[in-house]
């Protein structure tokens, strides 16, 4: 899972506005203006039915990651916690 989810930044991130690019998901912010320090975003290729691709995005360290458990959550109440 991305630890951005749980990150105070994660609203103004431009890494997370990346990971929400490539997962094809509604932007928190249109244009963040944070910019974090060296961030790591894992890519997994995943095999899918009826041999399909899928690729996986998350970001997995960050220098910049600032803890605020459940930030995510609270930003968007009423949606699913993206996986």
């Amino acid at each position: 899972m991305c630890i951005c989810v749980d990150c105070r930044w994660v609203d103004q991130c431009q890494a997370y506005h990346a990971v929400e690019r490539q997962h094809g998901v509604p932007h928190l912010s249109g244009e963040p203006a944070f910019v974090p320090h060296q961030p790591q975003i894992h890519v997994q290729v995943l095999d899918l039915p009826e041999g399909q691709v899928g690729v996986e995005w998350d970001v997995r360290a960050c220098a910049s990651f600032s803890a605020d458990p459940g930030r995510w959550r609270r930003l968007c109440p009423d949606q699913a916690l993206p996986t």
